[in-house]
């Protein structure tokens, strides 16, 4: 599934595209995505200019005078940008041509993808109001994650997965931050320390960012705006890795099931904690 450098990724390949153009027309070949794709989105699209293009979560707006097109990659969905006529093939669902000729085709294989219209502000959609912050955003911190997560019996890598807590923290980045960090994945997240959320909150920022600067993580079937896959692939040190040495110490990495996704830890330099001799003090 895209996650949120594979969205921010794709972000920074269409913007300089489609930023400040018209829309010439919208072809949509299937309006059965996850949800119906507004069956008058072309008389309400159409010579609408893009004023701005943003990334909340891993949600695309594309900001226009009279609205905002919400686009969500789903899991497996892409957005390429074409610069000549090429044939759309049989999971190419939506062409939106702009006056300067480019087209911005969306493609989604499993049609768990979103593309959506809105008048009001697309930040109180019921879809993005409720998202937590952005994890590279000043108001994403360890303080923060220590607040949010007292009390807290969840999974320490269930918990900073939920969107409500921090949006793009998906399974991979989840790994891979964990073990930079040094926790356990099953840790309970109120028994979690600050000084740990502190060193979680530093390691989310830096995976995220270098997979940005990879172009995201290619497993299966995301490609970016140029049709190119990611190369983070290459760096990682948890996720996919089962069996084999730990990095850091050569222990024999674990794998587990959580939340019905695959967790990929170290037991020797992720050290579980039991619940009775957890430390909730924030001094710890």
């Amino acid at each position: 599934m895209p996650e949120l450098p594979e969205v921010e990724t794709t972000l920074r390949g269409i913007k300089p595209h489609i930023l400040q153009e018209k829309i010439k027309t919208i072809l949509v070949r299937n309006h059965r995505l996850r949800w119906p794709i507004p069956a008058d989105i072309k008389t309400l699209i159409t010579d609408q200019t893009i004023e701005k293009v943003e990334r909340r979560g891993k949600y695309l707006l594309l900001h226009t005078e009279k609205g905002t097109l919400i686009l969500h990659l789903g899991m497996s969905g892409s957005l390429r940008i074409l610069t000549e006529p090429t044939p759309a093939k049989k999971h190419d669902h939506v062409d939106i041509v702009f006056s300067n000729q480019v087209c911005l085709r969306f493609t989604d294989p499993r049609r768990f993808g979103a593309l959506l219209w809105t008048t009001e502000d697309p930040l109180n959609h019921p879809l993005l109001r409720s998202l937590g912050p952005e994890p590279l955003s000043d108001d994403f911190t360890g303080d923060y994650l220590w607040q949010r997560a007292q009390k807290r019996k969840a999974p320490i890598k269930t918990f900073i997965m939920d969107s409500k807590i921090v949006v793009g923290v998906g399974n991979i980045y989840a790994n891979e931050a964990l073990f930079e960090a040094g926790i356990h994945p099953k840790n309970a997240a109120g028994d979690v320390s600050l000084i740990h959320y502190n060193a979680l909150a530093k390691a989310i920022k830096h995976i995220l960012r270098a997979a940005i600067k990879q172009g995201g993580t290619t497993l299966k079937d995301f490609v970016n705006s140029d049709g190119k896959t990611g190369y983070f692939r290459v760096h990682l040190k948890a996720y996919g890795r089962a069996s084999l040495p730990c990095l850091h110490c050569k222990t024999t990495l674990k794998e587990i099931r959580l939340g019905q996704r695959s967790t990929v830890y170290c037991p020797k330099c992720q050290k579980e904690t039991k619940a009775k001799t957890a430390k909730r003090s924030k001094k710890t």
